[in-house]
Order: C-alpha cells, then sequence, then structure tokens
C-alpha cells in the first residue's frame, strides 16, 4: 500500500484552541486533520505523522525548546519512516513569530529547503507542500505572531511559485479552512475536517500509486 509521511507542527499534531500553558492536549480520536486524510483515503494508504508543536522550517528556536528545526530532523524522519511514496510538508505558522523577523518570501524559501532535502534523501517519490492557514492577531496571536498578518500576505503565491520551481505538489489550506478566533493560531474540529477532507482529494488527483 502506498505511505504518506505528514511532517508539520501543532496544527497537525492536533493541538486544540484555547491551550493553556504547560498542558499538552491533543484533539480526541480521528479530530486531526492527517487523521480525517487518512480515513477518506482508507485502508488502501498507510499514514504517519511526524507532528511537534512549535516546529519550524529552518530555525532553533532557545524560547520554546530543542529540535524545533524542521530541517534539524527532517532526515531522522524520512529515514526512521521512510521510504514512503508522499511526503507532506505544512510547515510556516510559527515562522511568523514576531521574534524571528521572517517575510512570507523567506518562509517559502525555508519550505523550499525542506523540499529539496525530502527530494534528494531518495526517501520518497511525491512531495505536497501545504500553506498554513493564515493566523488571526487576536488572544494569544496578539502578542506572539504580531505583525503576522501582514507578513502572510505574500505566503501561499511565494510558496505556490517555490513548490514550481522544485516540480512538485501545492495546496493553500487558507483556500478550506480558518483559524480558530479563541487563540488565532490553532484548528478547530471543522477545520480539521475541512483541511483533512480537501488534502485527500487533492492526493487522489496526484494519482499516487506504490
Amino acid at each position: 500500500m502506498p505511505r504518506c509521511l505528514v511532517f508539520g507542527d501543532s496544527n497537525s499534531y492536533g493541538w486544540p484552541p484555547e491551550w493553556r500553558r504547560g498542558e499538552t492536549v491533543v484533539w480526541p480520536g480521528n479530530t486531526a486533520w492527517p487523521k480525517v486524510m487518512a480515513a477518506e483515503l482508507g485502508p488502501d494508504w498507510d499514514v504517519v505523522t511526524d507532528a511537534l508543536p512549535g516546529r519550524l522550517t529552518v530555525h532553533d528556536d532557545s524560547v520554546e525548546g530543542g529540535m524545533r528545526n524542521g530541517l534539524t530532523v527532517l532526515q531522522s524522519s524520512l529515514y526512521a519512516h521512510g521510504p514512503v511514496d508522499l511526503f507532506i510538508v505544512m510547515l510556516g505558522t510559527n515562522d511568523l513569530k514576531n521574534r524571528f523577523s521572517v517575510t512570507g518570501l523567506e518562509i517559502s524559501r525555508s519550505v523550499g529547503r525542506l523540499i529539496e532535502f525530502a527530494k534528494t534523501s531518495g526517501m520518497t517519490n511525491h512531495i505536497l507542500a501545504i500553506a498554513p492557514v493564515p493566523v488571526s492577531e487576536v488572544a494569544y496571536a496578539a502578542g506572539n505572531f504580531r505583525g503576522a498578518e501582514a507578513k502572510q500576505l505574500e505566503l501561499p503565491q511565494a510558496l505556490a511559485e517555490e513548490c514550481a520551481f522544485h516540480r512538485c505538489e501545492f495546496f493553500n489550506a487558507g483556500d478550506v479552512a480558518a483559524v480558530s478566533p479563541c487563540d488565532g493560531v490553532h484548528l478547530d474540529e471543522s477545520a480539521h475536517a475541512a483541511i483533512g477532507n480537501a488534502i485527500a482529494r487533492k492526493v487522489r488527483e496526484m494519482g499516487i500509486s506504490q
């Protein structure tokens, strides 16, 4: 059966809105969008999720703690779960935190580094990069993500162009879902369902077979 690796952050992990500091929580059951996608694709697919809250594309984060740099851990993830027929990456939200001072274009180039590594690793045949759902500067996001709404405006188009350069597939999650107004960053159950179902349709369109 075809195997898929989803590589992401808290919104692929299944971290609910209105999180409380110091408490590790997760949506129950099959709520998180990778699980929704897996259920929609059916038993002929093996979907593995490697998602870490706070994960970034290519940056270290001394505030959140170690191992948040996606590029640093990608090799071990691919070797641990690969070879895979499809590698899906949805990162970039945490890069928008104001302490990193990066632009949407720079985030797209950072995702491009991950795409390039995955392509040259020999551990995957197909790659799908997802532009994350835009954050909203309310509640928790109003402080940590100050200025993010303006910076992320160029991200979907920039990432689409990056994917075209690397000859891989692209999807914009902001076309089908929005973040919860409770914290401005995370997804509610309906958003997870919308993304999971949309990505399953996208995967089918890609016509991947083992």
